[in-house]
């Protein structure tokens, strides 16, 4: 009867007679970069053990064979492989005799975005990568904020949104389109529900909510205008830098002298900007003011910086990919001023030989945030009303995979860093 048994379960659990380990490079072999994040997710999700080859292959995810993890890596058309103990071996000699590292995924996040419910179809790459990815996340917006949700999440991410409550600064441009009017209707008609006199002083509300998230142990994630806009108005929760065509009444007289730059997470010293007609909250942005200054995506790449993955695995996780070379792309916000940005936060990409800082990295308290320029990674200029961007034409994109390197590093067994 046993040995009727055991046949039974040959059977059903059809495993190959060495295969050990699902292999996913990361390299330029990989079919399917982004796409790989998400069958990491979804072996964790299923209590297989991934592990992430930080370095090796372009930041490769080896897994305990799982024949339903491999036949789903097929079907999503992700590249991978079936090897031996042995093969596992070889990879993990290599790795301990380079700049390269193990790190042990334990758990997959609970993922929130934070997006309006009116949200436009050309704002936000990060939905678009979880979703081409196939990672399940929670929209969450103002109301849930204020309402104690953020607990329930290990990664926050910023929609692009405007978090000193000037509508984005779109006045000069689109105040008479019907989106942005509906935007401003909307938005108003919240702050009187949730028990605020204006936007403003909401926003001020759910960004210190969030930030006592992201002390309490919280990821943060954010792009774009939530990057600024979130440190603009920690500095200013005590003064009001709304002109009145935003708020209804006019901005503080010495708004600029009353800003706390003690509060902030990356930028220091900076000059906001109070005019309403001018596309832009301060000088921390350095994207070009003159349309004629900008060239093409590929000329205006930014470069990754390179760790050491065994002492400091948080930004190597952080810088994984295929390319040191990211083309660069526009936003509202594409690139920090070096010199605004506090001595405490990582650098983990810049332009060469300039002032522009593209990706940085901080802690405070118990959490961490990162900060990514820009807007759309595949989508060089990025302007309103563009349709969403098709992943599946991009699936090997260096600039998105930035993105999802965020969302599977809360997932790591945490080390303390040494540098």
């Amino acid at each position: 009867m046993k040995n009727w048994i055991v046949i039974i379960c040959l059977i059903l659990e059809p495993v190959p007679l060495f295969a050990q380990h699902i292999f996913i490079p990361m390299d330029t072999t990989q079919n399917d970069h982004l796409k790989a994040y998400g069958i990491a997710f979804w072996a964790l999700e299923r209590g297989v053990t991934v592990e992430w080859l930080l370095n090796y292959r372009g930041g490769a995810f080896l897994l305990n064979y799982s024949r339903p993890v491999f036949e789903e890596a097929t079907i999503r058309g992700v590249t991978c492989t079936e090897i031996s103990v042995s093969d596992a071996a070889v990879i993990y000699a290599t790795i301990d005799g380079g700049n390269m590292s193990v790190v042990l995924l334990e758990k997959p996040p609970k993922i929130a975005v934070y997006t309006p419910p009116n949200k436009q179809p050309w704002d936000d790459a990060v939905t678009l990568a979880l979703e081409y990815a196939e990672i399940r996340y929670d929209k969450i917006w103002d109301d849930e904020v204020l309402n104690g949700f953020l607990r329930k999440y290990d990664w926050l991410h910023l929609h692009h949104e405007d978090f000193t409550g000037q509508y984005g600064k779109f006045f000069s441009s689109y105040r008479h389109e019907e989106w942005y009017q509906l935007q401003q209707r909307d938005s108003k008609a919240m702050a009187l529900r949730l028990g605020f006199q204006k936007v403003s002083d909401q926003k001020k509300a759910v960004v210190n909510l969030i930030y006592e998230y992201l002390v309490g142990g919280g990821f943060l994630f954010a792009m774009c205008s939530a990057t600024d806009t979130f440190d603009i108005a920690l500095a200013a929760m005590d003064t009001d830098i709304c002109h009145e065509v935003f708020d209804g009444d006019p901005s503080d007289a010495n708004a600029q002298a009353n800003l706390d730059f003690s509060r902030t997470l990356a930028f220091q010293n900076f000059a906001i900007e109070l005019n309403p007609l001018v596309y832009e909250y301060s000088d921390i942005d350095m994207t070009p003011k003159d349309m004629r200054e900008i060239r093409t995506a590929e000329a205006e790449y930014f470069s990754l910086f390179e760790f050491s993955a065994k002492f400091d695995p948080v930004p190597t996780m952080l810088t994984q990919s295929h390319s040191r070379i990211v083309n660069g792309f526009l936003g509202q916000t594409t690139a920090f001023r070096r010199s605004l940005i506090k001595d405490s936060v990582v650098i983990l990409a810049d332009v060469e030989d300039s002032d522009q800082v593209r990706y940085i990295h901080g802690r405070v308290g118990k959490g961490t945030y990162t900060f990514y320029g820009g807007h759309d990674p595949e989508d060089h200029k990025h302007m309103v009303h563009d349709p969403p961007t098709n992943l599946a034409l991009f699936p090997n994109s260096p600039g998105y995979r930035l993105i999802l390197n965020n969302i599977l590093f809360p997932a790591a067994k945490k080390k303390e860093q040494k540098t």
